[in-house]
């Protein structure tokens, strides 16, 4: 029996799913910038596990979930579906102490930006996990441990040469609640529910 199970309680975040075309173009990406950096330096994201992260919940009682659904079902009506893409990489929180390596989902119209404050209403009361001070739509690649900058130099510079390039564009018509679980062998993710926007859909 897991930790979860045993509580009764799951990890838990919202994201829209990236299409595989798009995810194709990220690891591409992604191969091109692993031997720009030594192995025990960045722990590199599995293609599986791209996504665009709406609110990250940590853990929501089982219990809970169901009203968790329901709630993020209401902030998908009157929502169209986004058109979105995927250009540029950068770093998190800055170049001169990278902590995340990401592909922008930038949001010129401010669709994405209003959406996911519904969003940060929605699961309000289904999270203790403090929102973002300031959302920035993005795809992490990597995650960088302990380094120097000399060890990471061509890293940055590879990575900064590729601000203006597109990974791809696609039309997101549904976000999706998904369970994390971390395991020896790195996360695991369970889609538990999807939310068409627009429209209510009843769980299945």
């Amino acid at each position: 029996m897991t930790g979860e199970q045993a509580t009764g309680r799951f990890r838990l975040f919202v994201a829209i799913t990236v299409p595989d075309a798009v995810r194709a173009e990220v690891l591409r990406v992604q191969r091109e910038l692993k031997p720009l950096a030594p192995r025990d330096v960045v722990r590199w994201t599995k293609p599986e596990q791209f996504h665009l992260t709406l609110r990250f919940l940590g853990d929501v009682p089982s219990a809970q979930i169901a009203g968790l659904q329901e709630s993020l079902y209401a902030a998908c009506i009157g929502t169209p579906p986004l058109h979105l893409r995927a250009q540029g990489a950068g770093f998190f929180p800055n170049a001169r102490s990278p902590r995340v390596i990401w592909v922008g989902i930038p949001d010129e119209e401010n669709r994405l930006l209003s959406f996911q404050k519904k969003i940060e209403s929605a699961v309000q009361s289904y999270t203790a996990e403090r929102g973002g001070d300031q959302f920035a739509g993005h795809v992490t690649m990597g995650r960088l441990k302990q380094y120097n900058h000399l060890a990471i130099r061509e890293l940055l510079n590879k990575a900064g040469s590729l601000k203006n390039r597109l990974f791809g564009e696609w039309t997101a018509r549904e976000i999706e609640i998904i369970r994390s679980e971390l395991l020896p062998a790195g996360p695991r993710y369970t889609s538990l529910a999807a939310c068409k926007l627009g429209t209510m859909v009843e769980p299945g």
